[in-house]
């Protein structure tokens, strides 16, 4: 099984204010995805799982990936 790319987005709340946000990792399934994006954003920006509305979760190509750390994990993104 190999890990592929996933690209998130969606939007939380905090204080009565909207954020939205947009992420991409490396994992197996989208299910170890979500779990991530919960984790990651409850911890990061002190949220409850019921104020994060995950809207997509999408597959994409490394060739996609616009955060520059993770391009560079992939091979795609030369180091300069």
């Amino acid at each position: 099984m190999s890990s592929k790319v996933w690209r998130v987005t969606g939007e939380y709340t905090k204080k009565k204010r909207t954020f939205t946000f947009r992420k991409e990792m490396i994992a197996f399934k989208e299910s170890h995805v979500r779990e991530r994006i919960f984790s990651d954003l409850g911890s990061r920006h002190r949220v409850k799982r019921r104020e994060i509305e995950i809207r997509t979760v999408e597959e994409i190509k490394p060739e996609e990936v616009t955060d520059l750390e993770l391009r560079r994990v992939l091979g795609v993104e030369s180091e300069v």
